[in-house]
């Protein structure tokens, strides 16, 4: 029975006629109303199932609150009319029925609370556009609001305080306008788009405290999100799946812990001034061919996880312009064959890992980007991976720019500033094309290429580089017109016979950069277009008798040599004895070799390799040279793969690691090195006869790497240390390269040499064998300068070179 009386005030009639009929139910004062009526309803429980099918005004006569609409099953009040309906609290109990149903109608829906455990709160359908405002809903089994069958409306300033499911779901070609509205404490999506036809615009909302996504777009519906917020969801911020459509302005994404944006299946994100912070994955994630995202002056920062900021995979493209990314452990991750990023004028800093990263045949584009406080500003990682970055900046990051495994980018006028460790790094079979690119203030190399990748460097320059502006492997890059702010950066002169070069320092067999360029150089063996060598089999090796005559041909090392002919002596003498039926001890053949850079370290590991295959020890011999780059990755699981394919890549030969103190640096934080050093302890330990692993570094460094990490030391049978040279061994060093390359030094010229080395500063940029080469590079540059001025020189003018030819001391 209803509770209070209804009051319906007739409008019908003229002014002075009017009159005003109480009624004991809604029911009959609705029966009673004719259009135009006011049905002022007193304060009371009604406990009836209404239904408007006039154009009428239903309110609460004592404002918001006062009036209850709880029947015990159904749907609480139906609205078919234009009506106007205002201040009801309305509850329904019908878990399979809606609380309030709109159908068919334009009503004016102001300040009703729906509190109810309906399947749904608000139901709008059947083509109804109602004006809501002000509305609450709480439906804590059901859906909040629901707009579907091609229904639309506007709904201003609602609240949707609980959800059992979905805040607000749009489905079935309806097209709501959502202005200035609240969704919070929903346990399905926040808000659903769903549907051919499904087109939703929001301004000025906000959806939060979602046991789910924030908002979710399927299945070919559409959305328009303006100055909207979407945070602390327990899911997704925003997810679009399946030719969804969603554009997005001045919006703000944030607290999220997965992932904030997600796309899949040729869904298409636009977004304009949007930022994306605080997020536990990917700031965007976007899958599958024909995904799109289009981002303009937007911001992404403040990643809470351990995953890229802008995720592209599976053939999907992203587009950014003039947007910044900072604050995240890697800021662009592409991967896949057909996936795509193109950035333009846009801001990457504060990057805990790698800027950009290229792989599994990815491609992007940077124009006029500025990178920026990033361990590694780009990698392209492996065979098919590439693209171009024009015009751009990197600065203060631990490398540029890395390029392994077949990658094959193309880098113009890209400019690289104060580097630790190198500007632009080579290995594993990378290539890449290098036009107009510089490098300025490396505390390591400018460009460091290894592993005889075939880059191609042109009009590429090096400014105080520390360890050098070039360091390259044989066979190296193609140069062209490369220089250095040091006549000794321009290249590295190639091994002469019987003075091989020291650790690093092999110059490729075609390198045409610098006043050297024309100079005889014997190929080591290939063409100039070869990839990377394949190592040769144990049946191609060289006789030890010749690989040891090498050895012994090295300038110096006098302890090294001892060092390692007494390890090979133990090893082959166990062989014997092994092969008489005796006993044999089982050495470790794994070393730590410690000294400065350009002391030969990589060129004894490379002998020692060969010898142990003669020996019958390794099957192949051959040397994988790597550094930190190439084991440690970004993400958890990444850095035991990488270590592993090293590994596999030195199987019957030598894994050289330079610089291994880098894997276990002293403030690690969330480093992934020490993982790193763990796998290879127990690839050491499971293939023990398979590989050679030798450790190299600064002296001081390498005690303290082995000290913080006895796991490591007990793997290895000897720690050699290569002195450094001295100068008359400097000296000797530059006597051969002169009769190398056909110069002869003046009687007077060896003095000045011995006392030139002995004055050098021996600080951080001496690179000893390195050096020697560098000051003999140097007075050929100077020799030449000097002859170019005389017009007939004489054929012993043309050899000879004088003290006056050596460069100034640094």
């Amino acid at each position: 029975m209803a509770q209070g009386v209804v009051q319906v005030t007739h409008t019908s009639s003229s002014r002075w006629r009017r009159r005003t009929g109480e009624y004991e139910s809604l029911a009959a004062a609705l029966d009673a109303a004719a259009e135009g009526d006011v049905l002022s309803v007193n304060p009371g429980t009604y406990r009836e199932n209404l239904v408007v099918e006039k154009v009428i005004t239903l309110r609460a006569a004592e404002g918001p609150g006062s009036v209850r609409i709880a029947p015990p099953a159904g749907v609480a009040l139906t609205v078919r009319a234009a009506a106007t309906v205002q201040d009801l609290s309305v509850e329904g109990q019908d878990t399979s029925a809606a609380a309030l149903l709109v159908e068919s109608a334009t009503p004016e829906l102001t300040g009703l609370r729906v509190s109810t455990r309906s399947a749904v709160g608000i139901e709008v359908r059947d083509g109804a556009r109602p004006t809501v405002r002000r509305c609450t809903v709480d439906n804590p089994a059901g859906l909040g609001i629901s707009v579907l069958e091609a229904a639309g409306g506007l709904f201003e300033e609602c609240e949707v305080v609980a959800a059992g499911q979905t805040g607000i779901s749009v489905r079935g070609g309806a097209s709501p306008r959502l202005e200035r509205c609240r969704v919070r404490n929903a346990s399905g999506a926040g808000i659903s788009l769903t549907g051919e036809g499904t087109v939703a615009e929001a301004v000025g909302c906000e959806v939060y405290e979602v046991k789910g996504t924030g908002v979710q777009v399927a299945s070919r519906a559409a959305g328009h999100l303006t100055e909207c917020q979407v945070h602390r969801t327990t899911g997704d911020g925003i997810t679009l799946d399946t030719d969804a459509v969603l554009t997005l302005s001045d919006c703000d994404i944030h607290d999220v812990p997965e992932n904030a944006v997600d796309l899949r299946s040729r869904a298409v994100l636009t977004l304009t001034r949007t930022t994306v912070r605080r997020f536990g994955r990917n700031g965007l994630s976007v899958w599958d061919p024909g995904t799109r995202v289009d981002a303009n002056q937007c911001e992404i920062h403040d990643s809470q996880g351990d995953y890229p900021a802008v995720w592209v995979s599976d053939g999907a493209a992203v587009v950014l312009d003039s947007c910044r990314v900072h604050d995240v452990p890697d800021a662009l991750f592409v991967l896949d064959r057909g996936s795509r990023a193109d950035v333009v004028d846009s801001d990457i800093s504060q990057v805990r890992n790698t800027a950009v990263s290229v792989s599994d045949g990815a491609t992007v584009q940077l124009d006029d980007c500025r990178i920026r406080e990033a361990s590694t500003g780009a990698w392209f990682r492996d065979h098919g991976s590439g693209g171009t970055l024009s015009a751009c900046t990197i600065d203060d990051t631990a490398t540029g720019v890395i390029v392994t495994k077949g990658a094959d980018p193309t880098l113009e006028r890209c400019v690289v500033t104060n580097p630790a460790e190198a500007g632009f790094y080579v290995s594993a079979g990378g290539r890449g094309t290098f036009t107009g690119c510089r490098v300025t203030g490396s505390r390591g190399y400018g460009f460091h290429i290894i592993d005889g990748c075939r880059s191609t460097l042109t009009r590429c320059r090096t400014e105080r580089c520390a360890r050098g502006g070039y360091e390259f492997a044989e066979p190296g890059p193609v140069t062209e017109d490369c220089t250095g702010d040091q006549s000794g950066e321009r290249r590295t002169v190639p091994e002469s016979p019987g003075v091989p070069a020291p650790a690093g320092e092999r110059q490729p067999a075609a390198a045409s950069f610098g006043l050297l360029g024309g100079l005889p150089v014997t190929p080591t063996g290939g063409t100039e277009a070869a990839s990377v060598p394949a190592p040769s089999p144990a049946g191609d090796t060289r006789p030890s008798d010749e690989v040891l005559a090498e050895l012994d041909a090295l300038v110096g090392l006098e302890n090294v040599k001892r060092e390692v002919r007494s390890l090979i002596d133990l090893i082959a003498v166990g062989r014997r004895r092994r092969e008489a039926g005796l006993k044999a001890p089982s050495p470790r053949r794994h070393l730590v070799f410690t000294g400065s850079p350009g002391t030969g370290k990589t060129t004894v590991a490379r002998l020692y390799g060969e010898i142990l295959a003669t020996l019958g020890v390794l099957e192949r011999g051959h040397l994988v040279e790597v550094a930190r780059v190439d084991l440690v990755g970004e993400h958890i699981g990444s850095t035991a793969i990488r270590t592993q394919e090293a590994f596999e890549r030195a199987r019957g030969g030598v894994l050289f690691i330079d610089e291994a103190y880098a894997l276990a640096p002293e403030d690690s934080g969330r480093d992934f090195g020490r993982e790193a050093i763990d796998t290879l302890v127990k690839l050491m330990e499971d293939h023990r006869d398979a590989v050679v692993v030798i450790v190299a570094g600064y002296t001081a460094e390498m005690e303290h790497f082995l000290s913080a990490n006895p796991g490591v030391a007990s793997r290895f049978s000897r720690t050699i240390t290569f002195d450094d040279y001295t100068p008359v061994e400097l000296l000797r060093i530059v006597r051969a390269q002169a009769e190398e390359h056909e110069y002869q030094l003046s009687e007077d010229t060896g003095e000045a040499l011995y006392k030139y080395f002995t004055a050098i500063p021996k600080g951080p940029a001496f690179g000893n064998g390195r050096t020697a080469r560098q000051t003999f590079e140097a007075m050929v540059e100077r020799h030449a300068g000097r002859l170019a001025r005389i017009s007939e020189p004489s054929h012993e003018e043309l050899q000879l070179l004088y003290p006056e030819d050596l460069p100034p001391l640094p």
